[in-house]
């Protein structure tokens, strides 16, 4: 009955909670917490080995009853009456002396149930002190936790804040070995982590850092695109002036091949006609050439590949410019507009 109550109370908790603006709700799993806690773990496991004795105990004292009993059986038929209510006086005050261990150890206010609650009470205490203050940093309006009498049909992993529990509750029993140093620095830590947390609550910071990553995303890859475009365009000019000069080299090679050439009279004439042509390219060429050799005309290659590259860059640096004052304007719009909804 007390289930079904805790069960329809956290329903319409559950219910209001939802129909306010901007409430926020967390959990713990108390017995995943506990479990994570070395100093219980390890007083945990010394009384269930108490509690193995107990068992032991209890069942020599079931055998021993059960041994008397079939004795009695046996010996029935050859003992006097009194001898029989006797031995069943015996086996009765036996059974009730083993019924009264068995409740003093394993009983609703036995010895196991005391001491458990005794090793419980003090990480208990220190675990519902951290959620606290957890609640108060992260802006929680309500902390149930999973493992209690009350019933959570669904909670989404998000939500869980155990892990930030442990972590703190570790912390503070290694706080006690840290020098003043390092508990400067861990405090330092903390502040900053509790600083994110509180800054990751809020939905609009949220939403702005959400708006900013796409933005650098988007930017980065315009960059890597630009690269990508310029390392091309530098393999095709580094292609294409390689091209120029074997197309180059081949023609002086060409043209000393062919004044090597035998003529003979069938073709004594095309020969001849081919070689005033090339005789023609060959004088014309040098007067070219002349003006600038090959290192020359390379140098003068680099030299305007890099005032491209320069244009280009400087087109970018005014681009980028321009996207850093549009997004200063957008982020000063959304402050303005967040500043009057709050005045609103």
């Amino acid at each position: 009955m007390k289930k079904i109550f805790l069960f329809f109370a956290f329903i319409s908790i559950i219910a209001q909670a939802q129909t306010a603006k901007g409430v926020k709700i967390g959990y713990i799993d108390m017995e995943y917490i506990l479990e994570k806690v070395p100093d219980y773990a390890d007083a945990l496991n010394q009384l269930e080995q108490k509690a193995q004795n107990w068992k032991q105990e209890i069942e020599t004292k079931r055998t021993a009853l059960t041994t008397l009993k079939e004795s009695l059986k046996t010996e029935r038929v050859l003992l006097t009456k009194e001898l029989i209510e006797e031995r069943e006086e015996e086996i009765a005050y036996f059974e009730k002396e083993m019924l009264d261990y068995q409740e003093k150890r394993f009983g609703p206010k036995g010895d196991l149930i005391i001491q458990k609650s005794v090793l419980v009470k003090p990480v208990q205490d220190q675990i519902f002190t951290i959620v606290q203050d957890v609640a108060e940093q992260r802006k929680y309006d309500f902390v149930f936790d999973r493992s209690s009498d009350l019933t959570m049909l669904f909670a989404d992993k998000k939500h869980d804040i155990s892990d930030y529990v442990v972590k703190k509750l570790t912390t503070s029993q290694k706080r006690e070995e840290m020098s003043k140093k390092q508990l400067k620095a861990l405090e330092a830590k903390e502040a900053l982590e509790d600083a994110k947390a509180a800054q990751e609550a809020n939905p609009a910071y949220t939403e702005r850092q959400r708006i900013l990553d796409e933005k650098k995303a988007a930017r980065e890859k315009l960059l890597e695109d630009r690269q990508k475009a310029i390392e091309e365009k530098k393999d095709a000019a580094a292609e294409k002036r390689k091209k120029l000069l074997e197309e180059r080299d081949a023609k002086k090679n060409g043209t000393v091949i062919e004044k090597d050439i035998p003529k003979t009279d069938a073709t004594s004439e095309k020969t001849e006609t081919n070689s005033e042509k090339t005789e023609t390219v060959t004088t014309e060429k040098p007067a070219t050439e002349k003006k600038l050799s090959p290192e020359e005309i390379r140098q003068k290659a680099i030299d305007e590949r890099n005032k491209k590259i320069e244009e280009r860059k400087k087109a970018l640096d005014e681009k980028k410019k321009k996207m850093a004052e549009e997004r200063a304007a957008a982020i000063k719009a959304r402050e303005q507009k967040t500043e009057t909804e709050k005045k609103d």
